[in-house]
């Protein structure tokens, strides 16, 4: 059956295309499997929250009849504003409006959340831009700009709340802007587009603008609310969709309900955050943590932008999900929120997870793939200018910035095939981790660093689990040795000026590129040979130290520019002192990568790139593969396009002066 839903309908009708709903929550009531629910343009300022799921033969169907013709919004006009003084104005708003959340009373905060000045969940807008929340009065009307924020000019935009009796009171520096006269908004509402109970699967949400929620802070032991999302289900496909304005998120893959681990650090403060997330894993098979009851979403084609937290935010949820083709930019670069879970996409247990062909730009981090990235891939993305721009200090307890984070995993993870222009490419805190055909401008940073504490004057490892292969059972926990990495193919560019060379690879500020950092590892035979296996009785205790010691490294085929460091692990390497150029240029909407690369390059070529070559990630047991458990042979770039028998190094089969990268 169709439901028809049109907001410029005459009056409310009963879905018929003659007597359309005039609300897509109204439809959103009856749908059932095999339904579809096809809203015309035009805004609509309402939550839809789904209580039918679909079937995976027989799903449910949200479209916009024309592809972001129809607007479904958080916000509402907020106009009658009285001018106090210069560009200073300020509004009323009965508490009635917003029922039983007031986003003008709740603020953002909880677990892992740094940032000293805490904010409330509520936002304003002029003309939609979200404007920036000041803590007094006086602050709001100096309109200075925050010299944290990556744009300084439109952080002079500031509004200031507090509350009066029955009364939200609102002041708003709108410059030399009436904002009678122009398009002012306020969030009234915490999600736009999302169940409130678990287990709504199977639903299609095509070709919508949503904007403007009063979303939460959403760290990964709570319940993780987005502007829009599947909850804690299996099988959503969010297509062809504009997200943008959420003051925290805006798509969440994210976590069960379990008020007894519910920002448990935050509220109760006795155990650690990391036992707290260890808790939380499993507790997951509890609440249906199973391939067969959560995950396996498709995001695609999406518009994800100006969001204070994350563009997309899953713990566990995600899982065997793809996320591609979407363009994701300005996440977390207001300086406004500040923590620990902040990216263009920030993902926890991201098993069999891939990531690809997405343009990725102007966020504090470009994706952070937090615990459990086990069978996650990493591919065929666009990555630039995820990195402060000059002269920008980092915010008070705000993250440091990078293209790629991949923190306390046990691999294997595979990041390929990328084009990655920051001034850091790769973080990793981790093991298990394969780096093939990249272009990297930027330096690997976390090496050996970012896992365990030194508390009470002894090391606390950070235990962390790994799963059974391409399942979400729980196989172990161990902490992190640090290596098991395979860095093969890469073309490594130092492209920015190293800063501060006191700043080793152990650093997060590491803006040296090149593979000498993996010199600390062993290679393969080295560390083979310590465990005896021609003794039937090795000494149990002896070999500890090897148990606990560093795990090898493969570095081979990469070509290395402008005095990129080379590993003493690379063994058919590229390297040459003539100068290297790379340069990023957008042109009506086409982003046009330039450079002399592979002019430099001459007749070097490296070898194919298989799963046999790569091997095992050593703690799960488990191959460089696809989720299905099949091979991977590299013989595919960044377009898609064949290698042949043998390859440049880098993302690109053929090597051109200019290339189409978005």
């Amino acid at each position: 059956m169709i439901y028809y839903v049109n907001a410029a309908a005459e009056r409310d009708g009963d879905g018929s295309r003659e007597r359309p709903f005039k609300w897509i929550n109204d439809a959103a009531k009856k749908a059932l499997p095999g339904d579809e629910v096809v809203v015309a343009p035009g805004v609509y300022r309402e939550y839809v929250c789904p209580v039918h799921a679909g079937e995976e033969e027989n799903r449910i169907t949200y479209r916009s009849e024309v592809k972001g013709g129809a607007r479904i919004t958080g916000a509402e006009k907020l106009q009658g504003w009285t001018r106090v003084r210069g560009g200073m104005w300020t509004a009323r708003v009965k508490n009635s409006l917003f029922g039983e959340w007031n986003p003008f009373r709740e603020m953002v905060g909880g677990d892992w959340y740094f940032a000293p000045m805490v904010r409330h969940t509520g936002a304003v807008f002029i003309n939609d831009l979200m404007m920036y929340e000041t803590v007094t009065a006086e602050e709001c009307e100096k309109a200075e700009p925050d010299p944290c924020a990556w744009r300084p000019e439109e952080s002079t935009w500031k509004w200031y709340t507090e509350q009066d009796g029955e009364d939200t009171v609102l002041y708003a520096n709108f410059h030399d802007l009436n904002p009678n006269e122009e398009n002012v908004e306020i969030t009234v509402r915490r999600n736009v587009f999302m169940p409130a109970e678990n287990g709504i699967g199977y639903i299609t949400v095509s070709g919508f603008l949503m904007d403007k929620a009063a979303t939460t802070w959403a760290p990964p032991a709570a319940y993780q609310d987005g502007l829009m999302g599947p909850h804690w289900s299996r099988g959503w496909i969010i297509e062809d969709c504009e997200i943008c304005n959420s003051r925290c998120c805006g798509i969440s893959l994210g976590k069960y309900r379990d008020p007894e681990n519910d920002m448990y650090f935050f509220t109760k403060h006795v155990k650690s955050p990391t036992q707290m997330e260890r808790d939380a894993v499993c507790r997951g098979q509890y609440h249906g943590w199973l391939k067969e009851k959560v995950g396996g979403h498709l995001i695609r084609r999406c518009h994800v932008h100006h969001c204070g937290q994350t563009g997309i935010v899953g713990r566990m949820g995600a899982v065997f999900s793809t996320i591609e083709d979407c363009h994701i930019h300005d996440v977390s670069n207001t300086a406004q929120l500040g923590g620990a879970e902040t990216a263009g996409i920030k993902l926890h247990a991201a098993i069999d997870v891939t990531i690809r062909r997405n343009h990725i730009h102007d966020c504090i981090e470009g994706v952070w793939l937090d615990w459990e990235a086990q069978g996650a891939r990493v591919s065929q993305n666009l990555f630039h200018h995820n990195m402060r721009p000059e002269g920008v200090p980092q915010a008070p307890g705000a993250m440091f910035s990078t293209d790629v984070f991949i923190e306390v995993g046990h691999g294997p993870t595979l990041i390929d095939n990328n084009v990655m222009l920051s001034n850091v490419s790769v973080t990793i805190p981790s093991e298990g981790i394969a780096v093939v055909h990249n272009l990297m401008l930027g330096g690997f940073s976390l090496i050996n660093s970012g896992v365990d504490s030194i508390v009470n004057g002894q090391r606390e490892p950070r235990y962390t689990p790994y799963h059974i292969r391409h399942r979400t059972e729980v196989a172990g926990f161990m902490t992190i040795l640090h290596g098991d990495d395979r860095i093969y193919n890469n073309i490594l560019v130092q492209h920015y000026p190293v800063k501060d060379p006191s700043k080793g690879p152990d650093s997060h500020e590491h803006d040296r590129v090149g593979t000498a950092p993996f010199d600390i590892f062993p290679s393969y035979e080295e560390w083979i040979a310590n465990f005896e296996l021609d003794k039937p009785n090795p000494n149990m205790g002896a070999l500890g130290t090897y148990h606990f010691g560093h795990l090898p490294v493969w570095v081979g085929g990469n070509a290395y520019l402008n005095g990129a460091t080379v590993s003493k692990h690379e063994h058919s390497g590229f390297r040459t002192e003539e100068k290297a150029e790379v340069r990023l240029e957008e042109k009506d909407g086409r982003w046009i990568l330039k450079t002399n690369v592979y002019g430099l390059l001459k007749d070097f070529r490296a070898g194919i790139i298989t799963s046999d070559l790569l091997g095992k990630a050593f703690e799960p047991e488990q191959r460089f593969e696809n989720p299905d458990g099949t091979a991977i042979t590299f013989d595919r770039d960044y377009a898609g396009n064949h290698r042949g028998t043998e390859t440049l190094p880098g993302p690109f089969a053929e090597g051109k002066e200019e290339t189409a990268v978005w």
